[in-house]
């Protein structure tokens, strides 16, 4: 075949193509030879000589489609009325769509070397000429077919086709509804899918807008008579209980869902999913909102997971079940921490909350799948049980929880094992973590921390130490950097107890009694170190006490030892009966026993004078002696006629027993101590960060000076707004920051 331009006789040359054309266009069998000899026939008359024929070629072809298309209107798809409308435009449809893809091959040498260049550009479209319309556009042969057959096919029969398919859905969901057999329609569930697939099938050669037919003539009269449809079924619904209601809301929907993907195109899924729950949930929220506080005080939970899959599709709608779960939470939470026995109180109290919280965490995986927003109403409701607080008084939880964790960590642990330990631990940071005040926490774990350490009565130093690595997880190094401290003293004092001794080898010198000396850093740990504390060291231990501090002196120069003999003890063996015992006691009662080592009886006068331990504190010590029935005094209530001896009769079952723990019991005034110090601290740390904060900013406002700082406090605790002022005030006074001259609510920093 010769591909140079040559004449052409139209007339003869289309007769022949639109023969062709007629059989691929009706889906009929055209031959090979044919077909290829076609090809030629298009190609020839678009380059013909001596002048191309290929606009001529294009009005011919669109006449041509033109008259067939409205020849299956009448003839063949209006044939047999409503009836058989949709089966007849279904299957001219599939034959049509068919073939004008074959025919849009055959001319596709027209199509790529004409029509193409002479089609606008997108960008000449949006911002050329506004004489120009895009329907005045040239189209290729493809496009050409289907925008005839929706201007000659769809549009006269659209209101018809709609009706029926309406007609057609709900005679499918009443079919479901009303478990009847389906006939006749269920032949033409392909054919409903087809034509509504043809609404966007027709327009697919378009970039933009290619759904807006089918969401015109079919998607919104569509969703409409579906919103009214669950309109009236939600109206009969009511009737039932409210259980049964959400039951039939749900599988309404879900059948609504399959019908969806069995008829519509995937663009209306949501719609459609959309307007069935506006229809039986949105309008009805007063209704089942009403129902949630039932629900949630009683916990019934299928009806709680068929409420909330029913509200979370609509915006704002789960606010009420979610503040009814909170307020439940709550509520439970006081509940179990109420009328708690002082004997078992830290121990009830973190159990307890454990319990409850780990019950409605339970209950929200299980029914609401773990969703975050319920997830974070606990967390608010547990976080006002375990703040929870009498008007101006120090909220509990904190001093409860080191208590908690001092019971466990300590060797008092009998029946249960390490690993039950540590779990209770490990659930013990749950409680932590919801703490408002951390710091009063961190004060009293210190406190505890310390008398376990110094009196050795740690179950485990390594849960003492995976205990502290869970609190650095979850407050960081700042938080645990003391606790990490008091470990590195005890952890040296072995090593400094080593070298005391080869001290004094090395000096010649003999104590003649057993010792092990702890020094600690005075930031470290939280050491009273008041002047009521005083004590004559007994002359059994002054030796001791000066050789030690010389040696220390030697090792490091230039540091103080202050000798803490509340928080000491030892082993004292007693002779004078007729059996020996070793008996462990602090070194006050240690230094009032001593005293009778010469004497069988002394006076209360003399017993203070001689050890010169306060008045405040001296009775403390002594009636521990004689509760202890090693020391008999003439009267019953100690005063300062009192006359003290030895109980030559004393006998005990154990041979070796201690009686330091009746005055290492922690009182109301070391607690109140505690909570004093406390506000310290907080005093010191709002300052520095309000220095910190303004030494950055130079200038700022008051109110956002105050956000900035309890941005800054609230991992560590929530301080008042009083309290923040009055350190404002104090750094004022100390000539940190000023209140600029334009503004009293402004403050700059002073270099």
């Amino acid at each position: 075949m010769s591909l140079k331009p040559k004449r052409v006789d139209f007339a003869t040359t289309w007769a022949t193509l639109k023969e062709t054309i007629q059989g691929v266009i009706t889906f009929s069998n055209v031959p090979r030879a044919v077909w290829n000899d076609r090809f030629t026939d298009v190609y020839s008359l678009c380059v013909a000589y001596p002048e191309p024929l290929a606009d001529r070629l294009y009005n011919e072809t669109k006449t041509f489609l033109e008259e067939h298309v409205g020849g299956l209107l009448e003839n063949r798809v209006k044939k047999g009325g409503d009836q058989s409308l949709l089966k007849n435009y279904f299957e001219a449809w599939k034959e049509f769509s068919q073939g004008i893809t074959y025919l849009h091959m055959l001319y596709s040498y027209l199509n790529n070397q004409h029509i193409r260049k002479q089609k606008m550009s997108e960008a000449e479209l949006t911002y050329g000429s506004l004489s120009i319309e895009h329907m005045e556009q040239m189209k290729e042969i493809g496009e050409l077919g289907l925008d005839t057959w929706k201007r000659l096919m769809i549009d006269p029969l659209k209101s018809s086709l709609v009706r029926l398919l309406l007609d057609g859905i709900r005679h499918d969901r009443l079919g479901e509804t009303s478990g009847s057999t389906k006939t006749t329609l269920f032949q033409s569930d392909a054919v409903i899918k087809g034509v509504i697939n043809s609404f966007v099938n027709v327009e697919e050669y378009k970039k933009k807008g290619n759904l807006d037919l089918y969401e015109d003539i079919f998607e919104k009269p569509f969703l409409a008579a579906t919103g009214e449809y669950y309109k009236e079924e939600a109206q009969k619904f009511m009737q039932d209980s409210i259980s049964i209601y959400m039951e039939k809301v749900i599988q309404r929907i879900e059948s609504e869902n399959v019908r969806s993907r069995k008829f519509l195109y995937p663009s209306s899924y949501q719609k459609v999913t959309t307007e069935c729950e506006q229809r039986m949930v949105g309008d009805h929220l007063t209704f089942l909102h009403s129902e949630c506080k039932t629900m949630v005080e009683k916990e019934l939970k299928d009806d709680l997971k068929n409420m909330y899959r029913l509200l979370k599709p609509i915006q704002g709608a789960q606010q009420v079940l979610l503040d009814e779960v909170q307020s439940h939470i709550k509520h439970q939470g006081l509940e179990a921490i109420s009328g708690l026995k002082d004997e078992t109180l830290a121990i009830d109290f973190v159990e307890n909350v454990l319990s409850v919280h780990t019950r409605y965490k339970n209950l929200i995986v299980d029914v609401f799948g773990g969703d975050q927003t319920f997830i974070g109403a606990m967390d608010k409701a547990m976080t006002q049980v375990i703040n929870n607080r009498q008007p101006k008084s120090p909220a509990k939880a904190p001093e409860l929880l080191a208590r908690y964790c001092d019971s466990l960590l300590k060797k008092s642990q009998k029946g249960i094992s390490e690993g039950e330990i540590d779990d209770k631990l490990n659930s013990s940071i749950t409680v932590f973590k919801y703490l408002d005040d951390k710091d009063v926490f961190q004060k009293f774990y210190q406190r505890n921390l310390g008398k376990r350490l110094i009196h050795q009565q740690s179950h485990s130093m390594d849960l003492e130490e995976a205990m502290i690595n869970r609190l650095k997880q979850a407050c960081g190094y700042e938080f645990t950097n003391k606790f990490h401290r008091m470990f590195t003293d005890i952890s040296l004092a072995e090593d400094l107890n080593t070298k005391f001794t080869t001290y004094l080898k090395q000096t010649k010198n003999v104590l003649g009694i057993n010792y092990f000396i702890r020094v600690l850093q005075q930031g470290a740990w939280p050491l009273n170190q008041q002047s009521t504390m005083t004590l004559n060291v007994p002359a059994e231990l002054e030796k001791t006490v000066s050789m030690y501090e010389a040696f220390y002196s030697q090792q490091f120069n230039g540091r103080k030892l202050t000798w803490l003999h509340y928080l000491s003890n030892g082993d004292i063996r007693i002779g004078y009966l007729s059996k020996s015992y070793i008996v462990n006691m602090t070194t006050f009662q240690m230094s009032l026993l001593l005293l009778f080592e010469k004497s069988d009886s002394l006076s209360y006068k003399e017993l203070q004078e001689t050890t010169n331990i306060s008045p405040e504190q001296f009775p403390r010590h002594l009636q521990s002696l004689l509760d202890a029935k090693l020391l008999n005094s003439n009267t019953e209530s100690l005063s300062n006629n009192s006359v003290v001896s030895l109980n030559m009769k004393y006998s005990n079952k154990r041979t070796k027993f201690r009686i330091a723990g009746i005055v290492q019991r922690e009182t109301p005034q070391e607690v109140e101590q505690a909570h004093q110090a406390v506000d310290e601290d907080r005093k010191m740390y709002l300052q520095a960060a309000i220095v910190r904060i303004m030494k950055s900013r130079k200038v700022l406002k008051h109110n956002a000076l105050i956000q900035e700082v309890l941005s800054q406090s609230k991992a560590r605790f929530a301080p008042s707004i009083s309290m923040i002022k009055k350190c404002i005030e104090s750094l004022i006074d100390k000539a940190y920051i000023e209140r600029t001259p334009n503004s009293t609510d402004e403050y700059s920093y002073m270099a």
